[in-house]
């Protein structure tokens, strides 16, 4: 990997971010080691991940990826690279950049099937434009399956819509849709029995425009706005 000369220019203290994909040594302290060497150079860490590698000639190392604003960059990387438990350093483009803002689609396998067509073809739309969005989907069944699926849905990262599609849903459910909706991540729900639909910002009983809508929502260039309607059916 090459790295630039360190520069007494404004460059590096820029306040954009950057990723940095580390594999290093499965061994205690790594982590507090890298988290330093950012924080002493002047980087704020943005976002963070880490699991072990389970396949190919780095299995049993750990991939740690960090996204990273503002700081020394080129110092961060290079103090980085000389440390003995690591392996290799490369840097990347944050994810925002890669995938974008997320919709995440769960419930019903038919429905949610129906729910990705609108979305993905919608997102194609504007991602040929130049933007970024991802669409990801899980068929997940039953009361305590889907109310963990919801609850784990803050926890991930760039997420801005949920859309929930099923033929039936509340309870736990309708509890974790009011502590997601708290996060920022607005909420979806197809026409459905039960009260996840009461705890959702918007009903649609349509399952394509659901997807579609919910793309649109968290587009630069689309101009619908699921405040502006929330609480509605259409």
């Amino acid at each position: 990997m090459k790295l630039k000369a360190d520069g007494a220019g404004m460059e590096n203290m820029e306040k954009i971010e950057r990723g940095i994909r580390i594999i290093a040594k499965n061994e205690i302290g790594v982590l507090r080691d890298l988290t330093s060497i950012i924080a002493e150079e002047g980087g704020n860490i943005t976002y963070a991940q880490t699991f072990l590698i389970r396949h190919g000639e780095y299995a049993g190392n750990a991939l740690i990826y960090f996204e990273v604003e503002g700081g020394e960059f080129q110092r961060i990387l290079r103090r980085i690279q000389e440390l003995d438990t690591v392996i290799e350093v490369v840097e990347e483009k944050p994810f925002e950049k890669v995938f974008g803002k997320r919709v995440i689609i769960l419930g019903g396998g038919a429905l949610v099937s129906q729910v990705a067509i609108g979305a993905i073809s919608e997102a194609d739309r504007h991602n040929l434009r130049g933007e970024r969005i991802s669409v990801d989907t899980m068929p997940v069944v039953g009361e305590e399956e889907v109310a963990e699926a919801v609850r784990a849905v803050s926890r991930l990262h760039r997420a801005e819509v949920l859309v929930l599609a099923g033929g039936i849903m509340g309870g736990k459910i309708t509890e974790e849709i009011r502590k997601l909706r708290r996060s920022g991540i607005r909420v979806i729900s197809l026409s459905m029995f039960g009260s996840a639909p009461h705890a959702s910002d918007l009903v649609i009983s349509d399952p394509v425009m659901a997807g579609t809508l919910a793309v649109m929502h968290i587009s630069d260039q689309a101009k619908f706005d699921i405040d502006r309607v929330r609480g509605r059916r259409i």
